[in-house]
């Protein structure tokens, strides 16, 4: 699908598969997470359309942003592989279109119980009483420190002779000679 005026998307791009199928692309291209389910990047754009929906200037950055995809050089960006499609992301990442989607992926996919299973990320502790006792403290993917006392010797490393006198009292005032040097 390709559009030559991307200004304006037709009505109800939006709404289509592609567009939906265009920004679940976009959103895993830029979110890459090979242990993330489908069903996490298509709740994403889900509420990223909603989203827009709600405002005409992000509707039509977001509208006109996936509509553009498919005009650039390269063909179709369902089609490219995940290095050139990456590129052509970066082409476009100062854009309102890509700032819109970045800022907003961020926040709805990894606030998703299932994005945070699948990174191993638990969630809020607070409802399950806590860090404090439920392991907090078990450091186990540490290694053991080292509790004893270094008693080898100590080498300390000479820097050499200050250069100047070094003293804890006020400045020296500038005698009537210096200072009017200074101000010529």
């Amino acid at each position: 699908m390709t559009f030559l005026d991307t200004s304006e998307a037709p009505s109800g791009f939006l709404d289509s598969p592609q567009a939906r199928a265009l920004l679940v692309r976009v959103i895993r291209v830029a979110f890459p997470h090979a242990q993330l389910p489908d069903t996490a990047y298509e709740k994403t754009a889900a509420a990223l359309i909603a989203l827009a929906e709600k405002t005409p200037r992000h509707f039509l950055a977001l509208s006109s942003g996936l509509a553009s995809l498919d005009t650039l050089p390269a063909g179709a960006f369902l089609d490219l592989n995940a290095t050139d499609a990456t590129a052509r992301l970066r082409a476009i990442e100062r854009t309102e279109f890509f700032g819109f989607v970045r800022a907003n992926t961020v926040l709805t996919l990894y606030n998703l119980p299932e994005v945070w299973e699948a990174l191993g990320y638990e969630g809020a502790s607070f409802d399950k009483g806590g860090y404090l006792t439920r392991g907090f403290n078990d450091l186990d993917w540490l290694p053991e420190p080292r509790i004893e006392e270094y008693t080898g010797e100590l080498n300390y490393v000479e820097i050499g002779p200050l250069t100047r006198q070094v003293g804890t009292g006020t400045a020296p005032a500038a005698s009537a000679a210096t200072r009017d040097e200074v101000t010529k």
